[in-house]
This record gives structure tokens, sequence and C-alpha cells, in this order.
């Protein structure tokens, strides 16, 4: 049986969306994974942009409310924002929780430039968080 991991931020607009990817792209289908927003907005254009940089594609991705979620089972919950760590809705049978407090990079300031730059190094992080998690994790199996 797949192992199921929710990431979860505020908007789940650049965060969470990556991990998500990030994890489907590493990870293949040892794990069901999805990513939600606890105030849901919509995928940030920067996001999408830089992980299209590496070769993931989110542009089909969609913004989604972790209401929507209650309810279901997941063995993993990672949070990758202090908010959503603290608003978190109880989700049964989570066996583990984990938080990663990253920077959002949709409130960075700056030109295109500056804004693309801290894009790149909240991605590059999440995607070395992913890489060292199913490391550990043993690859959902």
């Amino acid at each position: 049986m797949q192992r199921r991991v929710i990431f979860l931020c505020t908007g789940n607009s650049a965060r969470s969306q990556m991990a998500e990817a990030w994890l489907r792209h590493l990870a293949g289908n040892r794990y069901e994974v999805v990513s939600a927003g606890t105030e849901p907005t919509s995928v940030n254009p920067l996001a999408r942009a830089v992980m299209k940089e590496r070769g993931v594609d989110i542009s089909a991705h969609t913004s989604k409310a972790v209401g929507q979620f209650i309810g279901e089972t997941f063995h993993v919950l990672i949070t990758v924002c202090d908010n959503a760590k603290e608003q978190c809705p109880i989700f049964p049978g989570v066996l583990q929780r984990i938080h990663w407090p990253l920077d959002d990079p949709a409130t960075s300031a700056g030109d295109d430039a500056q804004q693309l730059a801290v894009f790149r190094r909240v991605r590059d992080e999440i995607e070395v968080r992913v890489r060292a998690w199913v490391a550990e994790d043993g690859g959902g199996m």
C-alpha cells in the first residue's frame, strides 16, 4: 500500500506545491501525494517557472483547501510554514508530523530577478529536504 503524504502551507501557492511536485518527481509512484492550504489562493506563476527550469511541470496544479481532505487518512503530514503548523486540522491516522519552516517566496520583495532568486533558493531547499526525507523514509516501502 502506498503511503499517503500531504504537504500543507497557507496559500498552497508555492512551497507546498513545489514540495508535492518534488516528491512525485523524485519518488515516482512510491507515495500518493497531495498539497493543500489553510487559506488557498492560486499557484504562483514564479513557482511554475522555477520548477519548469528543473524539468518539473506544475502547470496543471491548482490550489486546494485543506478542508477538502478532512476525513481522509494520511500517513505523513508535512507543514512548510509556521502558520499552517498552527492552524492544521487533526487528521486521524497520521503516523508522522513533520515541520519544515520554509521562507515564503511569494512575499519576497524586489524586482523580477530578485524574486526569482528567492523562488529558486526555496525550490532548491525543498528539493534537498524531500530527497533527504525519502532516503530516511526508505522510499515509502
